[in-house]
C-alpha cells in the first residue's frame, strides 16, 4: 500500500492518526497541495476527485476521502476497534463523525479557505477557477461558534464524542480543533467538558503526527 498525505491538512492529518492508532506502517508519498500538484495530471490519473489523502493499494485500486480509507483499514485491521464493535457503536461513531466534519471541519474551511491568498482561484477543493467568497468567512466564523457550543453538550453525554470508547469521531474532533486553532479559533474557556476531552485525546501518542 501507499498513502498520498499532505502534512499541513486536516484531512490527511484524520488518516495519519489512525494508522498510527493501528499501529500500520504504510509508506507516504508527500502532496503539495498548496502548490496545486493534486490538480495535476500524475495526481489526476489515479483520483479524477483531486483530492488529499489517497491510500493506494498493492493491485493498484485507490480508495480516496479520509473516512473511506479509515473504514477499510479498520476492516482489514479491526483491532483495536476504531468504529466500535456492535452494529449500533459503528452507526454511532460513523454519525457523531459526519457531524464532525460537517459543523466542524466544513466551517473552519470557510473561515480559512475564503480568506488565504493562494486559495484565491480554488475556493473548493480539488478543483481549479472558483473564486474565493469573502463572505464566507463569517459563516465559517458562526459555524464554529455552534460547532464548539454542541460539542460541549455532546461531551456531556459521554467520555468521548461517539460514546465511552475513543473512536474515529474522536480523531476527527481533535483534528477540526487544532485546523481551528490554525484558523486562530480556540476551545471557549468556558467549555470545560471540551477542554478536559481534548487534554485525553491530544496526549494519545497517535496524535503527535
Amino acid at each position: 500500500m501507499k498513502f498520498y498525505d499532505c502534512a499541513m491538512a486536516p484531512n490527511p492529518r484524520r488518516t495519519r492518526i489512525f494508522i498510527k492508532e493501528k499501529g500500520l506502517d504504510i509508506p507516504s508519498v508527500e502532496v503539495d497541495l498548496f502548490s496545486g500538484e493534486n490538480l495535476k495530471q500524475d495526481y489526476l490519473s489515479k483520483t479524477i476527485w483531486g483530492l488529499c489523502p489517497l491510500l493506494e493499494l498493492d493491485d493498484g485500486s485507490v480508495i480516496s476521502e479520509a473516512p473511506a480509507i479509515c473504514y477499510y483499514l479498520d476492516e482489514i485491521h479491526p483491532e483495536p476497534p476504531l468504529f466500535g464493535t456492535t452494529p449500533l457503536e459503528r452507526a454511532h461513531v460513523i454519525s457523531m463523525d459526519r457531524h464532525m466534519e460537517n459543523s466542524g471541519m466544513q466551517s473552519v474551511i470557510y473561515a480559512f479557505r475564503n480568506n488565504f491568498p493562494d486559495f484565491a482561484e480554488r475556493g473548493v477543493g480539488g478543483r481549479q477557477g472558483d473564486k474565493t467568497i469573502p463572505d464566507l468567512i463569517e459563516r465559517g466564523r458562526h459555524g464554529i461558534q455552534i460547532f464548539f457550543e454542541r460539542l460541549e453538550q455532546q461531551l456531556g453525554n459521554s467520555s468521548y464524542i461517539a460514546g465511552d470508547f475513543y473512536s474515529m469521531a474522536d480523531i476527527t474532533g481533535l483534528v477540526v480543533i487544532d485546523f481551528a486553532k490554525f484558523a486562530e479559533f480556540e476551545i471557549p474557556a468556558n467549555n470545560t467538558k471540551t477542554r478536559k476531552w481534548y487534554d485525553t485525546v491530544s496526549s494519545r501518542p497517535a496524535t503527535q503526527v
